[in-house]
């Protein structure tokens, strides 16, 4: 799939002016829309929005990662910055809210115009227009999901948009509910559409399986666990077992080299094969197709560095030892940490840097952590616009850690969540529960508290942690502040000179991002979020 040309099927429409004058090269809903080649290109213009730097090829990054208590931003451009420190002056800032918000919709027209025009083509095969159709719905769901996580609120400012948009639209708004409820809607649709795998070229595309996970996501978010675990319970027991496991090398998820590979649910398809500009032409013919986000976030010299680590990630991961006395081989792979040469044999080299004290010691290197997944250091000595590492949205270890934390909220038996979070951590080397934290194994609130570091251990910087913190209500109480200050002083930090926290983020307004004011100014359907 990664060899496929995207085509952007795009409409205008000139509503200012009485006089039409039309271009008889332009192609126009009337004269595209018309054979099987047709609706796949159409649907190929949906999976373009992930090349587009708003979504996920860039800015999405800064939001679900920086965001949350794993990462945070030193960036020299301040408003990149204070937008990781829940300082929200410009709600219009492009990089740090309207690009993304803008582009999600935009996925979605294209997404709505496969849904609106291809029942209307005639194809020798109609399977062949399903799975189409089923590959739409999955993708508009797939932005629901993230517009709700990210936007989604109380009151009804976020638009729900079914149809191609015309220029005069005017949505109404919705609630955080009910947009995950329309994301649920699209990936049930999507899952009886969609085959269970797809081969050759189209190996990458949407699957049942893929629908199935992420309906289970918005699930979780809604606290429906029964719902979730029906879902997650098909990839783990049912038919999907035949096509989903954890890799025997955890690396295995962040390599080009072995990319869709059996712990796959649902990745993004990179390539450096045609390095045009990284910028947003959304009428390039040939788009880049890379990935950006090692550029932003490598260290010091090698990338921007407008991203990193917090410390407490190493701290946590070095809590327990593997079976064999030796630190967990996650830890390698996700940080770039002062002392890593030690901590794991042939880990000296950070790009085409070396890990020693003299490195370390630098004044914009010491006491810093870096990220290291989904970076191109693995294999070459520096990043850019252009990294081939497909990105995995969902992996089946994210499965099995989903799958536990919806049997014991639903009571289940708590051993079989147990033994999930157990698999996850055997793939790894490291002890059963048991050992180490029995009493995560006989008590359903403790385990679901360790279950919270699981998921970090095994999904750090993978962009499910902002879904995380806002699902299990760390957001929504001043203790859940108070945990989470204590990991990022981005939430609060404490003032020496006034002997006291200053606490930066606002209950009931920073569990999610401001509406772009231009859309709550031209739209009198939808409200801006609440103490905005």
């Amino acid at each position: 799939m990664k060899k496929l040309i995207y085509i952007l099927i795009t409409v205008l429409t000139i509503g200012a002016c009485k006089v039409e004058v039309k271009n008889p090269n332009t192609i126009t809903a009337a004269t595209f829309w018309k054979t099987e080649q047709d609706a796949q290109y159409g649907i190929n213009a949906v999976y373009n929005m992930f090349y587009k730097p708003g979504t996920y090829s860039r800015w999405m990054w800064f939001r679900l990662d920086l965001t949350s208590d794993e990462g945070f931003s030193q960036s020299p451009w301040a408003e990149l910055k204070e937008w990781t420190q829940f300082t929200y002056n410009n709600y219009n800032f492009w990089e740090g809210n309207r690009w993304t918000y803008r582009d999600c919709y935009e996925a979605i027209f294209r997404a709505n115009q496969v849904l609106s025009y291809v029942p209307n083509i005639s194809f020798s095969d109609e399977n062949n227009k399903n799975r189409i159709l089923g590959q739409a719905y999955f993708l508009r769901g797939l932005y629901y999901y993230h517009i709700a996580l990210l936007w989604g609120g109380p009151d009804k400012s976020v638009a729900i948009v079914l149809e191609p948009s015309t220029p005069d639209m005017q949505p109404q708004g919705h609630t955080e509910t009910e947009v995950f409820e329309q994301a649920i809607a699209d990936f049930t649709q999507a899952q009886t559409l969609l085959p269970t795998a797809w081969e050759g070229i189209d190996k990458g595309r949407a699957t049942k399986g893929a629908a199935l996970a992420f309906r289970a996501k918005c699930y979780m978010q809604l606290k429906k666990w029964t719902e979730a675990g029906a879902d997650l319970r098909w990839l783990v027991e049912g038919e999907g077992r035949s096509y989903y496991n954890l890799t025997t090398n955890y690396f295995d998820n962040f390599s080009k080299d072995r990319e869709n590979n059996q712990e796959s649910v649902f990745e993004i398809q990179y390539s450096d094969a045609n390095k045009a500009p990284a910028g947003d032409d959304d009428f390039a013919v040939d788009p880049n197709l890379g990935l950006n986000r090692g550029q932003f976030f490598a260290p010091p010299g090698i990338g921007w560095t407008d991203g990193e680590l917090r410390p407490w990630l190493v701290t946590a991961f070095k809590q327990e030892k593997d079976l064999s006395n030796n630190f967990d081989i996650r830890l390698r792979y996700t940080a770039f940490y002062e002392g890593m040469e030690n901590d794991f044999p042939n880990n000296t080299r950070i790009y085409g840097e070396v890990s020693n004290n003299a490195t370390w010691s630098r004044p914009n290197w010491k006491g810093r952590v870096f990220f290291r997944k989904y970076s191109a250091e693995y294999y070459r000595d520096f990043d850019d616009y252009y990294n081939p590492t497909n990105v995995r949205l969902i992996r089946f270890a994210d499965v099995l850690l989903m799958y536990a934390e919806c049997i014991a909220q639903s009571g289940g038996a708590l051993s079989e969540a147990v033994a999930l979070v157990d698999r996850v951590r055997a793939r790894v080397n490291m002890p059963a529960l048991s050992v180490n934290n029995a009493s995560a194994t006989s008590n359903k609130e403790v385990f679901l508290k360790r279950l919270q570091t699981e998921r970090a251990l095994e999904l750090a910087t993978e962009g499910q942690r902002w879904a995380d913190l806002k699902r299990w209500g760390l957001l929504d109480t001043q203790a859940g502040i108070d945990e989470l200050k204590l990991r990022d002083p981005d939430f609060a930090y404490w003032n020496e000179n006034e002997g006291r926290w200053i606490q930066r983020f606002v209950i009931g307004r920073h569990n999610r991002l401001p509406i772009p004011s231009d859309e709550v100014n031209n739209n009198p359907n939808i409200t801006q979020n609440p103490m905005y």
